[in-house]
């Protein structure tokens, strides 16, 4: 029988607080961005900071990743350079990479991660990935069961993929609504997020389908009922997004993947986890009480409606009841709820214009609730309440709200005139220490070797706890407590330096050679090349014509902002593949002064979002 394979949990940290956080909580690997160069510029850490979170981590076997994963310029290559090497040497197990150009840089033998942001969706771009040197490639969000089982079956290399928090619309790498806009990109970490914008659409002629809703905005990711699906079409890592997400959610989120793969880990022998140590949770995960914009497993098991999160991109919150009678003078309102609600609980409702409204609840007298301010007039009775602040939740999650540990066998035995005490894992580290004594028998045997075990078994605030705990001696000692305390304090700093010691930290991956062919023989602007060493990468591996990227800021006329999988056409039931009849026409989407074509590629069933670059970006008028 083959060996099993991991499963990685793999958790966001906006901070190395947070990625501590979320090992604690049961993650077997962390991603976090450096002091720059991220895809998420307003989540940046020290390399410090990274040492710290690595040095945690690997005490439990678990891995730390560090993004780097924008395009750069050509002033930035060197930086970029040097930054890698810090971080190598801060002990980062692995980059997580966009740009193609640092592959043609001096880099320390680190283990390189292709982004999503490379926009991975074919087996044949995951072979050439894995074919250049990455040691593990995250999938396209928009894939289906079917589409990661072809790959899987084509490639060796480890595939990792989004399981849970906000989605990108658009396929990652390839939105540019934000640079032609605002002259902030997305492939530089500075996404205005124009696909959470109010817009209206209209037909081709001019007539309005809908308008004032977010068209561009999605559910958020949940796979939690396609994990063990997902294992078996062959992804190895399984990823939580949210870098910019609060430590509740980061708590919340990790925990309840934690509890859902270990459940699949421990019914199938083919699957083993990928880091050590067993968690215990002070509270029960639930996923709807931390910010979402309602649930969608997206694609993973086909086209679907429901995806969409029209409405609003607000975190509205569970269904918690309706208004029965509202008292403003009191600033008073009753409520018919299917829950108790709390003092200081967050409420939210819809008003008639389709917005976000809500208040935080001041005091709770049963089913009357008391605002601190006045209460809004489109809160009257009848109006249906979400609850997006759980208090008791929240404050739960500010509390310590998990332990780790890892378990241990200990045993107790003699070698000659002392005693030998030992602790093995089940990784396969074993520490042991000896300890001289009086070789005093004990007045009471049977007390004195209870009182041993329990001693041993004292294993506090340390990373591990007591599986097994053997006493084999001839005879009943006597041993001072101290003698005994400080043993057990030497054999866990020995069995932990092993470990450690035993860490085995990922390695860089060597290329093949000669070089492989990319998939195409040209690049578009969609490729990303920004600077010379991006360039002489794919020139190297067969690429004939190469366009700069969109923030170069050639392309003067309309072209591809978004493409996208969502389809607003699906979603308003104007599909020519499900209506007969239809024409897949031009849609128009309308913000203010903003106007997008939309363009539908049938064949492919995608959405091309297609616009033209402000003016004044392209001059130069605005930083970039």
């Amino acid at each position: 029988m083959s060996a099993p394979i991991p499963l990685e949990l793999l958790a966001p940290a906006k901070t190395a607080a947070f990625g501590i956080e979320a090992v604690n909580h049961g993650a077997d690997a962390v991603y976090i961005g450096g002091p720059g160069f991220g895809a998420r510029a307003a989540a940046d850490n020290s390399v410090a900071d990274i040492a710290q979170l690595a040095a945690h981590a690997h005490r439990f076997g678990a891995q730390v990743f560090v993004a780097l994963n924008t395009i750069l310029n050509d002033h930035e290559v060197e930086p970029a350079r040097q930054l890698a090497w810090a971080l190598y040497e801060a002990g980062a197990d692995a980059l997580i990479v966009q740009d193609m150009g640092m592959l043609e840089m001096d880099l320390p033998p680190i283990a390189l991660h292709a982004s999503t942001q490379t926009d991975n969706r074919t087996p044949e771009k995951v072979r050439f990935l894995e074919q250049v040197g990455f040691s593990q490639v995250v999938l396209a969000r928009e894939l289906s069961l079917k589409d990661i089982r072809k790959i899987a079956t084509q490639t060796t290399v480890p595939l990792e993929f989004f399981v849970h928090g906000a989605l990108c619309v658009a396929f990652s790498g390839q939105c540019y609504i934000s640079h032609a806009h605002t002259g902030r990109s997305a492939n530089r970490g500075e996404c205005s997020q124009a696909c959470r914008l109010p817009y209206t659409l209209t037909d081709g002629e001019g007539h309005v389908i809908t308008q004032g809703q977010h068209l561009l905005s999605v559910k958020d990711n949940d796979q939690s009922a396609n994990l063990a699906a997902l294992a078996e079409a062959g992804i190895r890592s399984f990823k939580i997004e949210g870098r910019y997400k609060d430590l509740g959610y980061v708590k919340n989120i990790t925990a309840h993947y934690r509890q859902l793969l270990d459940q699949i880990i421990d019914a199938d022998p083919r699957y083993r986890r990928a880091s050590s140590g067993r968690c215990t949770y002070t509270f029960t995960p639930q996923t709807d009480k931390t910010f979402n914009r309602g649930a969608t497993d997206y694609f993973v098991n086909e086209r679907q409606h429901g995806i969409e999160a029209f409405d609003s991109p607000a975190f509205v919150g569970e269904p918690i009841g309706r208004v029965s009678k509202v008292d403003p003078a009191r600033r008073a309102f009753s409520v018919e709820v299917n829950a108790p609600i709390h003092n200081g609980d967050g409420l939210a409702w819809y008003t008639p214009k389709g917005e976000v409204s809500g208040l935080r609840v001041n005091t709770a007298e049963g089913d009357t609730l008391f605002a601190a301010d006045p209460l809004p007039p489109e809160l009257v009775a009848g109006t249906t309440l979400f609850r997006n602040h759980d208090q008791a939740f929240v404050r739960a999650l500010e509390k310590p709200s998990a332990e780790r540990r890892i378990p241990i066998d200990l045993r107790l035995d003699e070698d000659g005139a002392r005693l030998r005490l030992t602790a093995a894992d089940a990784d396969g580290h074993h520490a042991e220490v000896c300890i001289d004594h009086a070789q005093q028998l004990a007045d009471h045997p049977e007390r004195a070797l209870a009182t041993l075990r329990e001693a041993i078994g004292k294993l506090g605030n340390t990373i591990f706890s007591a599986a097994h705990i053997e006493i084999a001696l001839e005879h009943a000692w006597f041993l001072p407590n101290a003698q005994i305390n400080a043993a057990r304090r030497n054999i866990l700093l020995a069995l932990e330096a092993a470990r450690l010691a035993a860490y085995p930290r990922p390695t860089r991956q060597a290329a093949t050679e000669p070089p492989p062919r990319y998939p195409d023989s040209t690049l578009s602007y969609l490729g990303n090349v920004f600077n010379s060493h991006a360039r002489a990468f794919y020139a190297r591996h067969g690429v004939e014509a190469i366009e700069p990227a969109y923030e170069e800021n050639a392309e003067r006329g309309e072209v591809s902002l978004m493409i996208t999988k969502h389809c607003l056409r699906y979603s308003f039931n104007l599909c020519p593949k499900e209506v007969k009849g239809l024409r897949p026409d031009p849609m128009v989407l309308v913000n203010g002064k903003e106007r997008l074509t939309l363009k539908f590629d049938c064949k492919r069933c995608e959405m091309h979002v297609v616009g033209g670059m402000k003016k004044m970006v392209w001059q130069g008028g605005l930083s970039l």
